[in-house]
């Protein structure tokens, strides 16, 4: 997992979307409150972890830092599935499932559908889902809520493929203390 994008050059705007470590972890603290299976305590920790993140880096960091896990699990499902026989196409079966399934979130505003469903398309096409994001200026708070909602659509699906509850967590967990462990 690298805080500097998917890939560096490959996205259309050129540049490539740096994300701040600590927001990209808030980011994924913010799933593990959304996760009912996230245990009462871990989820008061990572409450904490957002707050702080925020008060570090910024609500509008921490937003880029969801986008950024968006284009790491879009990529990883995708990557995941290329030899699978009945695997999802991006395009017909991957991103459909997870804009349709939006609505069942009550705080997702169908106003932020068209530039979530824009970063999940950047993702299936190899780009910077950070850079190509900030090509639109701020990510509002109505927005970072709805591409939450979307990170964690993205890690129940990975989870349902895998075919093992918190499989995505577990991974995602062990990445970043991994990433912890070694020497700056």
């Amino acid at each position: 997992m690298r805080s500097e994008g998917e890939g560096e050059g490959d996205d259309v705007g050129g540049g490539v979307g740096v994300v701040a470590d600590g927001a990209i972890r808030a980011a994924w603290d913010a799933f593990r409150v959304l996760e009912k299976r996230t245990p009462v305590d871990e989820r008061g920790k990572a409450q904490e972890r957002i707050r702080a993140a925020t008060e570090t880096h910024g609500r509008e960091e921490v937003a880029r830092g969801t986008v950024f896990l968006v284009g790491v699990l879009t990529g990883y499902l995708i990557a995941e599935q290329a030899a699978a026989e009945d695997r999802l196409d991006p395009l017909s079966d991957l991103i459909p499932a997870v804009i349709r399934r939006l609505p069942t979130f009550e705080l997702a505003d169908p106003a932020q559908v068209p530039m979530a469903t824009g970063v999940l398309m950047a993702a299936a096409m190899g780009m910077d889902t950070v850079a190509w994001r900030d090509r639109f200026g701020q990510i509002p708070p109505e927005e970072a809520l709805v591409h939450g909602f979307v990170l964690w659509l993205l890690a129940d699906l990975f989870d349902s493929l895998a075919g093992r509850p918190g499989t995505i967590d577990r991974m995602m967990r062990e990445t970043f203390n991994s990433l912890a462990a070694e020497p700056s």
